[in-house]
């Protein structure tokens, strides 16, 4: 910000000299003005002297003559090229008022207008975060300065979660759904949020919404994993092996989430089968296809001209309805375009966030100077397409990002 404040500053001194420099020209021409009167003054007491000593009998008449014309001339050669007096309308306080109410009132007016904040937050995201907290401040700075924006909303969301603020959380997945719309996995998110800041109780709003989710989406993991606790929780045992088993089959192979799932499941069978209870069997599971899709990305004729080499590109691919947060994304520079990406379930964001647990989606490529993934200067979008397409897609950078 201090190479802006220094231009600023440039700007204001050039400002400032168009009201001072008629102020200081008015000053020569006052002590012109008052020299020419001093002249005057001094031949006029010569004249007088010259008089006086006529009268004496020092001085005839053409003595007297002489000497007036003598003093005459000193007269003219002295006030010889001084400018006319000049008489300002506007008066000399108000360019001086003027000097000092333009910079006050400029000041004012880029701090209410201004982007100031937009400008250093642009500067901030450029660097690697130092640590959670500092990732944190950027993303509510984010939020502050662009509040309409759904994506850096829901990020914000997750972020106060994994730093156990789940009461903020809430507040945040509430505002993401009312931008968004209440999309399963928002609605499976807010839940989540809402019943750790009751405390890990369960309540009529938190079933309402993962009731709302599960409605639309019966595989959104969230809500389930959420239902599977508050049984356990409430000694219903099949009820949790039942939700727990669901979410267990959207989880691919490897991921770290399933041992927890599993020994969850392994707890409830045991508590289930010392209160005499039989475990019912698990429905088949249905075998999802992963997804992956094929998209070549290249910019505008009229794009090639205004980026630069090292501006990070973000292609990615999110659900046409559904969350705003990518489902699968890579990064690369205008210098690797044009370029053929791949984007799968590997690529997924989040576990419970694939490529295949949405029948449609949407690819997108955003160019960013600052390397900001939510924002940037240049865009390029798809129309919806199914999840399982197989075709390659041509991906265009071609339209301002707003």
């Amino acid at each position: 910000m201090i190479d802006f404040w220094l231009a600023a500053g440039l700007l204001l001194l050039v400002a400032l000299s168009f009201l001072l420099i008629p102020v200081l020209r008015g000053r020569r021409a006052q002590r012109e003005e008052d020299r020419t009167a001093l002249n005057v003054a001094l031949y006029q007491e010569r004249v007088a002297e010259l008089q006086a000593e006529q009268e004496e009998g020092v001085l005839n008449a053409a003595q007297l003559d002489t000497g007036r014309a003598e003093a005459a001339r000193e007269l003219l050669a002295d006030t010889e090229g001084a400018d006319a007096p000049r008489e300002s309308r506007l008066g000399k306080p108000l360019p001086l008022l003027a000097a000092v109410l333009v910079p006050v009132l400029g000041l004012g007016l880029y701090l209410h207008f201004g982007a100031s904040d937009k400008v250093e937050l642009t500067r901030e995201f450029a660097q690697a975060p130092q640590s959670m907290e500092e990732m944190t401040r950027r993303l509510e700075r984010a939020v502050a300065a662009q509040p309409e924006n759904a994506e850096g909303l829901y990020f914000l969301g997750r972020t106060y979660m994994a730093q156990d603020r789940p009461a903020d959380a809430a507040k945040i997945f509430e505002r993401t759904v009312a931008l968004a719309g209440r999309q399963p996995e928002l609605l499976g998110q807010w839940a989540q949020a809402q019943y750790f800041a009751d405390g890990k109780k369960w309540s009529d709003k938190v079933q309402a919404l993962t009731d709302e989710a599960l409605k639309v989406d019966p595989k959104e993991v969230t809500s389930l994993g959420l239902l599977g606790i508050a049984a356990f929780e409430g000694e219903r045992y099949q009820d949790a092996i039942d939700y727990w088993g669901r979410l267990l089959a959207q989880l691919p192979e490897g991921d770290k989430s399933r041992e927890a799932l599993q020994g969850g499941i392994a707890r409830a069978t045991e508590k289930l089968q010392a209160s005499g209870g039989k475990v019912a069997p698990a429905p088949a599971a249905v075998t999802t296809a992963a997804a992956v899709l094929t998209v070549r990305v290249d910019l505008a004729p009229a794009v090639k001209a205004k980026v630069k080499p090292g501006d990070s590109v973000f292609v990615f691919a999110r659900a046409a309805s559904g969350p705003p947060a990518p489902l699968a994304a890579k990064r690369l520079t205008v210098a690797d375009l044009p370029a053929n990406v791949e984007l799968g379930d590997a690529d997924a964001m989040m576990p419970q966030l694939k490529l295949s647990n949405f029948p449609e989606v949407q690819l997108v490529a955003r160019i960013s100077r600052a390397g900001q993934p939510t924002a940037g200067e240049w865009i390029g979008r798809s129309q919806p397409l199914a999840s399982s397409t197989r075709t390659p897609q041509q991906l265009t950078i071609d339209s301002p990002d707003q």
